[in-house]
């Protein structure tokens, strides 16, 4: 399953009666990105025809669709876990049943908090659609490290790490490194790009 392009078509432009047809030209969501400021990205993503940018360029690495926010007022960094894309089982022919782990780490890497998703059973691009909420002072934001990990349940005992991804103070890479800045600067509202997990 691979996303060829997309393309926003705004409900306001429909005519209330009658009918309408438009030819929509399709274009790569990298596309999107880059196109015109008007376009909400947090939108996008949040639509479950959202696709990863990368799996155009890439060829199916394993890949997260993450949302954050943080409200200075009260100290609420929320984590929505939303899909991921190209999870693969290795040992086995078939989809992987798969969870989320969140960690978040001080500045000296001790653990502050963690939590997990319920486990998505049989899919390679899994749905989460959960939201977890960290406590972390305003002070505290540039010296927290955010740890997900994405892990293959493949028996009770016995589990796989997919990948991995980091945010924040030590970040895993510069798009999750410009993920948490755009976070800190965007004043609550909630920023969801799509990160390659690096493997364990």
């Amino acid at each position: 399953e691979r996303m060829m392009g997309e393309r926003l078509f705004h409900l306001v432009n429909l005519h209330q009666e009658g009918e309408m047809k438009v030819t929509l030209v399709l274009e790569p969501r990298s596309n999107l990105r880059r196109g015109g400021s008007q376009i909400s990205l947090s939108a996008v993503s949040h639509s479950d025809s959202a696709s990863s940018t990368q799996s155009l360029s890439h060829g199916g690495v394993p890949e997260l669709l993450v949302g954050l926010s943080y409200n200075a007022t009260t100290g609420r960094l929320s984590v929505e876990m939303i899909k991921g894309s190209h999870f693969r089982n290795l040992a086995i022919n078939r989809p992987p049943d798969t969870y989320g782990k969140l960690c978040l780490l001080n500045s000296v890497g001790q653990e502050m908090s963690r939590c997990k998703t319920s486990v998505r059973r049989g899919q390679p691009n899994p749905v989460y659609k959960e939201t977890f909420v960290f406590q972390v002072a305003l002070f505290q934001l540039s010296d927290v490290t955010l740890m997900i990990s994405i892990y293959n349940r493949r028996s009770i005992k016995r589990k796989e790490m997919i990948g991995w991804l980091s945010m924040g103070q030590n970040s895993s890479g510069e798009e999750e490194l410009n993920h948490w800045q755009e976070m800190k600067e965007s004043k609550g509202q909630q920023v969801c790009r799509w990160h390659t997990l690096l493997e364990s």
